[in-house]
This record gives structure tokens, C-alpha cells and sequence, in this order.
């Protein structure tokens, strides 16, 4: 019979250091077991939580429907909610009295009491395919498609000990309990916000789907979405861009309508990768936005997997935030949709941006700096063209190596930013190479790429567009003629950096060495005496 614990082990989760201590405990157990990587233990934890959020939030629409008198149709019937499978139960009940009367984890002490192979064969064989097969229902709801869209890969647990599920799954209900603070309505959302930066860590195989935060803030705050507008990411990964986007107008202190709007017909992505779908979709559930309006498929391509989320969605979006992967390459499929063809998947997805972006509308975005400078190829050279003819390329910011590092791109990176509507005319650059004393920015664990490293550059971007300020040893503005000069080469060269080379000649040079064998000699003469 597997070992029931007693609940929050008399210690309650009451900060943010608790909740991290908390977190690495579970991902030591998981570790431990079969899960060796955040690649596998990253997805684990995503459906327990998700699962556990989804249970919690269910509880509270039901106690407010019993307020108000009215029924109530769970989002899962029993025996699959969390509060039946996974929670711990009350060991001083019966047996009959817990399983009759279906109090809190009663088929968890019916499957602990009949045998250990049980429980994770009711995960596997009965759990996981009773909610793949939920929106196969004539009348399943968008979350409950949503449910089947996390689980539709699903197989099997890659935990093997029930010993190690359970310890798993009660750490994981004590998240759920926990109170840190006001600012995430479950904090088993913060928990997971804290979690999913370790597929990004180095020797992590998940980080292409990850951006770092810090790109992430910059990119939302530059773009400043607003109420009432739409937002998209063409290639969304496990859903920073937008999560962060939902923080951004959080605070802009919306009204009934315009969160009923946030949580449902706003935040709009696509994404090809089975493996972060669940991830991207619970994420998003977990942050409060009840219909993610995912489109799982082949964004170049069109080639859908599941898009019944996606209904509805326009054909531009107001605001576009997004990071194209690196180093993909496209077939013919997706070059055909394309009217400048190329293998390169970043050249494709800035026409696909540039297409889906509504006049007036502004996109920030990554992008490969070699992009920025390749002009041997006609596609980058008629896709930069369009970029410039079609939108307004305001601001091109030159980051550091090494920002992308642990994500297994060692290419130098820069951000874009741009308004559809009217042609550029300059672009205004700003070089995040160099650090506070002008001298080439190290980029690493130990010295990482900060928000408040980019204080100069958006106050800078502030000013009217005519400031002399807007100049500066990092920042300087190119025209559109000399980007046409140089074959729409749109490289950052900062000729305003600090010249901090050696100036001295070969003469001086010579003449230093000269003095100081004579001082050498002088010396030595002395020590003689």
C-alpha cells in the first residue's frame, strides 16, 4: 500500500523562498525516478500542476453557484478531479465512510488499499485517456478542449515509483494551499513562473523554446499593448511573450468587459512543437486566461494539428511579440505560401509578421543579427525591402552574445521594432554591446543580461524623435539611403563607441622597449657595484 503523508508536513508555504525550496524538492524527486532533465521533468510538473489549478478553480465556481442557488456542471466528473485521485485523505475515516460518501482523496485510499500497482496504472490507463478523449464530446466546452490539447500526447507518467508520485503529488497540493502573495490568484502560478526558466538553463535541451525574462519585459514594455487590441505570437513556445502581455495590461486597470475580453479573445499564438504545446497551454490557463486561442500546426506552412481553439481568430492582430527560432530550416511546403522564397524559417516568418500585422499596428521581435546583414540571398534582401516599405523600422536594439547562449544558440541576437503603416525613413539603433564603461558587455551565468542594464535605452527612446539626446556613444540613427547604399544591410555599427585602442606607433613603441632595457641595464650596473 503506498505511503499516505500527512498534509504540508506541518510546514506551511508561506514565501517566495519557501515556494523555490518547495519546487526543487519536487524536481529532485522527479530526478530521481526517470525524469533526469527539464525536458521531461519541466512537462511532468505542468500537467500535475495544471490539473491541481484546474481542481481549485473548480471549487470556487462551484461555492459560488451554491451561493447564488444555482447548479453547477463540474468541468470533470469524478473519479478524475484532483480532489478525488490526488489529494491526501483522512486517515482517521473508514474505509466505507471515504469511499461512500466521496470526502476528499477517496479514490486515492481506494486504489492505495487495493494494491501498488494500482495507482499508476489509474494515471496511465484510465486518467490520462478519459481527458485526451474530452473533446471528442458532441458538446465538449473550449476548456475542456483546452483539457485535451495539454493531455493528447500523453501516454503515460514518466515517473515509475508510486513512492515517488505521491511524495510529487502532495508537494504539489501544498503549492495549492500556499499564500505568498496577492499578485497571482493561485500561486501555484507563481510556482510554475519560477519553473519554467530551467529549460532554458544550459545543458537543458527545452531552451528553444524558451526567451529569457528579461527579453521578454523589454520586448512588451518598447511595444506597449493596450486594452481592447489584439495580440499575437506566431511561434509561441511555452507562451512568455503573451503571459507577459496579459501582465502588461493587467495593470492598466481594466474594466468587467475588457478582463472578460483578456482572459478570452485577446491573446492569440501559434506553434508547431508537440512537446511545448501542454506546457504552453497550461501556462497560459495557470495565468488566469481561460481560452488560450492556440493554434497547434505548422505556422509557415499551414498544416494544422488541432485548431478548433484558434476559430474565429483575425487575420491581423494589433500587436505582434515574438521570437523566431533560430536556424530553421523550410521546405518547399512553406516556401510556396511565401512571396519571397527562401529555406531560411526566419526570413518566412518576418513575411508572415509583416502580413498579419494590422495597419497601425507594432510588432518587437527577435532576429538573428546574420539576417540583418546577409544581402547575398534576393529573399533577405526583398524581405528587408518590404520591412521597410510597408512599416516603420523605429528601433533596432544590438544586444550582447551570449543572451541566448543557454538555449543553444551561440548567434549574436537583435531586437526589432516597428509600425505598420507608413515607410521607414531612419532607423534609430542603440548598442547593448557595451557595457556601463564602454567596453564590450560579458554576457553569463554569473554576470546575466538585466532589465535595468536597459535603463539608457529606453529612457533614450523616449525622447522625441528630434532630441539631440536620442545620440549618444551607444545610440545613433541610419537613413533609409544609407541603408539602400549598403544593399539594405541593416547591421548595427556603432561609430560612436569610445575609441579605447592602443594609438601608439611602431616608433613609440620601439622607443619604450628601448628605455626600459636602459632601465633594466641601469639597474643590473648597480646590483654590480
Amino acid at each position: 500500500m503506498a505511503k499516505q503523508k500527512k498534509e504540508n508536513n506541518g510546514k506551511a508555504i508561506t514565501s517566495v523562498a519557501s515556494m523555490n525550496k518547495a519546487i526543487k524538492g519536487i524536481c529532485n524527486i522527479l530526478r530521481r525516478d526517470k525524469a533526469k532533465g527539464a525536458k521531461l521533468y519541466v512537462p511532468e510538473i505542468t500537467w500535475l500542476f495544471f490539473l491541481r489549478y484546474l481542481d481549485l478553480k473548480d471549487q470556487q465556481a462551484e461555492q459560488r453557484a451554491t451561493a447564488l442557488g444555482q447548479s453547477y456542471e463540474p468541468v470533470l466528473p469524478s473519479p478524475y478531479r484532483w480532489r478525488d485521485w490526488a489529494a491526501p485523505y483522512d486517515k482517521s475515516k473508514t474505509k466505507e465512510e471515504t469511499i461512500s460518501s466521496k470526502l476528499q482523496g477517496w479514490k486515492r485510499f481506494e486504489l492505495d488499499h487495493a494494491g501498488t500497482d494500482n495507482y499508476l496504472k489509474f494515471i496511465n490507463e484510465d486518467l490520462f485517456p478519459f481527458l485526451k478523449k474530452l473533446k471528442d464530446n458532441a458538446n465538449a466546452s473550449d476548456l475542456q478542449k483546452v483539457i485535451s490539447e495539454i493531455f493528447i500526447n500523453k501516454e503515460k507518467t514518466v515517473v515509475i515509483s508510486v513512492t515517488n508520485m505521491q511524495d510529487v503529488i502532495d508537494k504539489v497540493q501544498e503549492l495549492g494551499d500556499a499564500k505568498i502573495d496577492d499578485q497571482h490568484m493561485f500561486p501555484i502560478s507563481q510556482a510554475f513562473e519560477g519553473l519554467l526558466p530551467s529549460l532554458g538553463e544550459k545543458k537543458n535541451d527545452g531552451g528553444q523554446f524558451f526567451t529569457p525574462r528579461e527579453v521578454i519585459r523589454l520586448i512588451v514594455d518598447v511595444v506597449n499593448p493596450t486594452l481592447d487590441k489584439t495580440i499575437y505570437d506566431p511561434c509561441c513556445g511555452t507562451g512568455g511573450f503573451l503571459i507577459e502581455a496579459y501582465k502588461h495590461l493587467i495593470q492598466q486597470s481594466p474594466t468587467p468587459t475588457q478582463i472578460a475580453s483578456l482572459k478570452n479573445e485577446t491573446f492569440f499564438g501559434r506553434e508547431d512543437a508537440d512537446e511545448a504545446i501542454p506546457v504552453l497551454l497550461a501556462n497560459m490557463a495557470l495565468h488566469d486566461i481561460d481560452l488560450p486561442r492556440i493554434w497547434h500546426g505548422n505556422t509557415l506552412t499551414g498544416a494544422v494539428t488541432f485548431g478548433d481553439l484558434f476559430r474565429g481568430a483575425p487575420n491581423q492582430f494589433d500587436f505582434i511579440l515574438t521570437n523566431p527560432p533560430f536556424g530553421s530550416k523550410e521546405g518547399k511546403a512553406a516556401q510556396a505560401q511565401f512571396a519571397y522564397k527562401t529555406g531560411k524559417a526566419q526570413i518566412l516568418f518576418m513575411q508572415h509578421i509583416i502580413d498579419s500585422l494590422a495597419d497601425g499596428g507594432v510588432c518587437g521581435m527577435v532576429i538573428d543579427e546574420g539576417v540583418l546583414f546577409h544581402t547575398k540571398t534576393a529573399a533577405y534582401k526583398q524581405t528587408k525591402r518590404k520591412l521597410l516599405n510597408e512599416c516603420d523600422l523605429f528601433c533596432i536594439i544590438s544586444l550582447p552574445g551570449g543572451v541566448f547562449v543557454n538555449a543553444g544558440a551561440g548567434v549574436k541576437t537583435d531586437l526589432l521594432f516597428f509600425k505598420k503603416g507608413k515607410p521607414t525613413e531612419q532607423v534609430w539603433y542603440y548598442d547593448m554591446t557595451l557595457g556601463d564603461d564602454f567596453r564590450p558587455r560579458k554576457v553569463n551565468k554569473g554576470n546575466p543580461l538585466e532589465y535595468k542594464h536597459f535603463e539608457d535605452c529606453l529612457n533614450r527612446l523616449r525622447l522625441p524623435i528630434d532630441s539631440p539626446e536620442r545620440i549618444s556613444e551607444r545610440s545613433w540613427f541610419m537613413s533609409r539611403k544609407e541603408i539602400e547604399d549598403k544593399q539594405y544591410d541593416l547591421k548595427a555599427v556603432n561609430n560612436n563607441a569610445p575609441d579605447f585602442s592602443d594609438k601608439r606607433t611602431t616608433s613609440d613603441l620601439f622607443k619604450i622597449i628601448d628605455d626600459t632595457q636602459k632601465e633594466i641595464q641601469n639597474a643590473l650596473s648597480e646590483l654590480m657595484k
